[in-house]
């Protein structure tokens, strides 16, 4: 490829709303174009980068022995109607209607049309296991589209799905799935990590997400650290799941209870700064209504000042599915206060205290005296108040919290999610009625896996683990290019053009994936150009070059170049050796 034959279009200046790194030099390398809210036009030289991805995921997809195929994105409402999701998946499902007035939607995802394709090709335990898998384009309408593809309403997608006749069968197609996947991105060159995740609204049982880790992400991960800080026995989760371990015993009370004024500090940062203590002895109280229509109850979800209510986790509890937080006028109704002096030592009227584990080991404790304007100190247990009815965990990791695996410490670091694999189980099967005739001849459910990859959110993710000051610096399985051959001024002299020429064909023909600039730019502006789009390797072809015998050669990560004869050349970009 020469890039005077190629569209590239760099620049210097991003719009205001590119907010993350990702996102200001996918625009600034020109790799792709904003066409509306959530929606962008991928470029020659961004669908360069995005095949290269996609070419690495079916590659070791069908290795694993997934089939691929094609399913529309446009889906009719029926199939949605027979699994409830029309109406349960929420805002993010665009509906739209045809000529005849029939609804259909935007596929975001492909289970109901997989099930169905199933149910009609399936007839034998025989057939199965079998895993399909598709690399399609999705949207799903999200509310604040942002960080350009990181969070786009429209995105390619590889998904997949299995069908088995017994769980263990899944089990084992889950964990085929689990090594794809690390040696998809082993082989994309990107640090990642597996981590134990909530299955969320796709459903099912087993779910591990696979997160690209930069300092950048979203996404808070707990892993196991050893006694020296380093990665210990492997054990990772999404902090969303990951179990906050109880404490030792509580403590025996040594101070009597007693209300101090607190005039204006409603926080327990600010109520711990006032009376000097620690932030770890005083309690956060949470008020929430259940979402019982018929008799909705009050919940006080009590958490230490230092930590963080865990919405998941608590959602998870026996009638505590749908909660929402309580009015103002129902925390009056049921504690007399306002928010900000709330706490559970006589309530006004009868209410439900959900304790986390290291609340319930807490003694001597601070908490609102539910009265504007005071906190309780050495608030006890069993004496000051009842022993809290629910005792769970509800909290946020931090780190230094001991892993559950018992192997040592938790180190929390920062991830993009570009991998969720799921063990879906029965649910979408059972729904729409899917079944194969087993061994004896019966009719049976079979389950599911589920196995998504997120591909133009992994060019995102991969810039994001892989810049400096001047661009992206590619993993070179991704870079658009492996190698960039730059003439000086080749409209000035053949001979260097020439030997450019001949340069780029012979590293071409020696299976190198090469780009000849011969725009005739400045060294200057083509270097400049050459760094942003981050492609691994540089050679310079120069009238001083020529004479000397010698190529100037860098590494996109290198800070200096280095003049090279054609050996050494050869060497740096791997052809040693070579017939």
């Amino acid at each position: 490829m020469r890039l005077s034959q190629f569209h590239l279009h760099t620049s210097k200046e991003v719009p205001a709303d590119a907010e993350i790194v990702s996102h200001k030099l996918m625009l600034k390398a020109g790799m792709i174009r904003k066409l509306a809210s959530g929606l962008y036009t991928w470029t020659p030289l961004g669908l360069r980068v995005l095949r290269k991805v996609e070419r690495a995921v079916r590659e070791e997809m069908d290795a694993a022995g997934a089939i691929e195929m094609l399913m529309p994105s446009v889906q009719p409402r029926e199939l949605w109607e027979e699994t409830g999701r029309w109406e349960k998946f929420g805002g993010q499902l665009l509906k739209i209607q045809d000529r005849k007035d029939a609804w259909y939607c935007y596929g975001p995802t492909h289970e109901e049309v997989v099930t169905d394709f199933a149910r009609n090709e399936l007839a034998s335990y025989k057939q199965l296991p079998v895993c399909f898998y598709q690399i399609q384009t999705k949207f799903r309408d999200e509310i604040r589209p942002r960080f350009g593809v990181m969070r786009s309403r429209e995105f390619l997608m590889k998904d997949a799905y299995s069908f088995h006749l017994s769980d263990e069968d899944l089990d084992r197609q889950y964990r085929v799935m689990y090594d794809a996947y690390s040696r998809i991105f082993t082989r994309l060159g990107l640090g990642f990590r597996a981590v134990f995740a909530d299955t969320g609204a796709i459903g099912g049982s087993a779910s591990h997400e696979f997160h690209v880790l930069a300092d950048s992400g979203e996404d808070a991960i707990a892993y196991a650290i050893d006694g020296n800080g380093a990665e210990g026995s492997g054990y990772a989760a999404n902090v969303e799941l990951a179990e906050a371990i109880a404490p030792g015993e509580r403590a025996a009370a040594t101070e009597t209870m007693r209300k101090v004024e607190t005039p204006t500090q409603k926080t327990c940062e600010a109520v711990a700064g006032l009376l000097g203590v620690d932030l770890q002895r005083t309690v956060k109280s949470v008020a929430l209504m259940t979402a019982d229509a018929a008799a909705p109850a009050f919940v006080l979800a009590l958490v230490r000042g230092d930590h963080v209510v865990n919405e998941i986790k608590l959602a998870k509890l026996d009638g505590m599915a749908g909660y929402r937080a309580a009015t103002e006028a129902e925390i009056l109704e049921h504690l007399g206060s306002t928010p900000g002096f709330l706490g559970p030592v006589a309530p006004k009227r009868a209410i439900t205290v959900i304790a986390d584990r290291s609340v319930a080991a807490m003694a001597d404790f601070v908490v609102g005296a539910n009265e504007p304007g005071f906190h309780l100190a050495g608030v006890n247990w069993g004496r000051d108040l009842p022993e809290p009815e629910r005792v769970a965990d509800i909290r946020n990791v931090v780190a230094g919290d001991l892993s559950p695996d018992g192997s040592g410490t938790l180190g929390i670091a920062r991830g993009i999610e570009v991998g969720h694999i799921f063990q879906l189980g029965r649910q979408y099967a059972a729904a729409m009625g899917c079944t194969v005739l087993d061994d004896s001849g019966k009719a049976a459910t079979p389950t599911m896996g589920c196995y998504g990859i997120g591909v133009s959110r992994i060019v995102a993710a991969a810039i994001e683990q892989n810049h400096d000051d001047n661009g992206i610096a590619w993993p070179e399985a991704m870079a658009p290019w492996q190698v960039a051959v730059c003439v000086i001024n080749p409209k000035k002299d053949a001979a260097v053009s020439d030997a450019a020429a001949a340069l780029y064909r012979e590293l071409a023909d020696a299976g190198l994936d090469v780009v000849l600039d011969d725009r005739g730019l400045r060294p200057g502006a083509m270097f400049a150009d050459i760094e942003l789009i981050g492609i691994p390797h540089r050679v310079v072809v120069s009238e001083r070059g020529l004479a000397a015998g010698t190529f100037e050669y860098r590494h996109r990560r290198a800070s200096e170049a280095e003049n090279l004869e054609r050996a050494a050349l050869e060497q740096r970009l791997g052809l040693a050796g070579q017939a």
